[in-house]
């Protein structure tokens, strides 16, 4: 037996044991989740047809991970204005195990739970955990705690001007301080670890962060 759901603004054909990925939902790996949504259910002749949702139907599922989208990057040009921007998104995203496919209103075997508000990572604060002098980190031994979530731990004392860095917005400067990257000597100091990790977590390429890198090395001197 399939049945067809509807999550996130898209339809799905389903089977048991089936594992897709749909638009976010709330809840842990291991929590089990309903999608009461059901545009068709059965097979061959016995198919029933929803108006638009089938009556009684359900379809259980285990969330299996929470997850992020591959980046997308959506590049802007004005000519003759001197104005690019650059921005990248990752969708949120749940890959979902199928479970029972319930029809006539019947009982699933395992209750599906509560919703849940999506906790903060855990690997976010780990991030933030980072000790200054450390192979690869772009830290200073004079440094300061960095703000909870941050990547990076900011150096003690005022910090440099990174729109001075050609392609850093004011905005941009602002994502980069608030990440804990507010010198020269920072940026000048990211390795391709960093820049990877600063990649999956800002709305900057990598291609653009190697760049900042160079440039920051001549302003560092």
């Amino acid at each position: 037996m399939f049945a067809v759901i509807k999550s996130g603004g898209k339809q799905y054909r389903v089977g048991a044991e089936d594992v897709l990925t749909v638009e976010k939902l709330a809840g842990e790996a291991g929590d089990t989740v309903e999608f009461a949504e059901v545009l068709m259910v059965g097979e061959g002749a016995d198919a029933t047809v929803g108006t638009p949702f089938v009556e009684g139907a359900r379809v259980m599922a285990e969330v299996v991970d929470q997850g992020r989208a591959r980046k997308v990057i959506a590049f802007k040009k004005r000519r003759r204005q001197n104005s690019k921007r650059t921005r990248g998104h990752r969708q949120h995203q749940t890959v979902v195990k199928i479970g029972e496919i319930l029809t006539n209103g019947a009982e699933p075997s395992k209750k599906a739970s509560a919703t849940k508000t999506p906790a903060a990572s855990k690997t976010d604060g780990a991030k933030a955990d980072t000790k200054a002098g450390q192979p690869g980190e772009p830290t200073l031994s004079n440094a300061a705690p960095a703000d909870k979530g941050a990547l990076f731990t900011a150096p003690v004392g005022d910090g440099d001007d990174l729109t001075k860095i050609k392609g850093v917005g004011k905005v941009a400067a602002k994502q980069l301080n608030e990440q804990g990257i507010t010198t020269f000597v920072q940026i000048a100091g990211l390795s391709d670890a960093d820049i990877e990790r600063v990649d999956e977590a800002m709305p900057f390429s990598a291609a653009q962060l190697q760049d900042w890198r160079e440039q920051a090395k001549e302003l560092a001197k």
